[in-house]
């Protein structure tokens, strides 16, 4: 969440050094931490950039407690292009979603054959290799007769 906030902050100071003059916060919102773990935070400056985020507990109390966050931010790029990130982050890690963020090229017609290829042809499962190593007994020396 402090990566998130501090990702926000930057945007606002970014914007902020360019103007000669302070840019207001024309409205904040702040609730929370709540005691059931859950939290929300709203603003929005004087030169347009807004952002939101809200965050809860899930499962609390369990083996399988995690937090997970959904938030949005909202600027206009110095060269006038508004960009706009929506973003989850959970125990799958943090996923952004924006229209400026850039994307991966297209897998090549042969590599995507293939990979359906494996897909449909899985291998049969082998059992674990074991990392224990044998253990040989020394036979008892012979007595030797005369």
């Amino acid at each position: 969440m402090k990566v998130i906030i501090a990702l926000c902050a930057l945007f606002v100071v970014a914007h902020a050094q360019k103007a000669e003059e302070p840019i207001p916060i024309v409205k904040y919102d702040n609730e929370g931490v709540n005691a059931d773990g859950s939290y929300q935070w709203s603003y929005e400056t004087g030169n347009g950039i807004t952002a939101q985020e809200q965050g809860q507990l899930k499962n609390a109390g369990s083996e399988n407690e995690a937090s997970e966050v959904q938030g949005s931010a909202q600027w206009t790029a110095p060269d006038g292009t508004p960009i706009s990130i929506n973003y989850i982050a959970n125990e799958e890690g943090f996923q952004p979603q924006g229209d400026h963020l850039p994307t991966p090229p297209p897998i090549p017609p042969a590599i995507q054959r293939a990979l359906e290829w494996i897909a449909a042809h899985p291998e049969p499962e082998q059992p674990a290799a074991s990392n224990l190593q044998p253990v040989y007994k020394s036979a008892a020396p012979q007595q030797r007769r005369y």
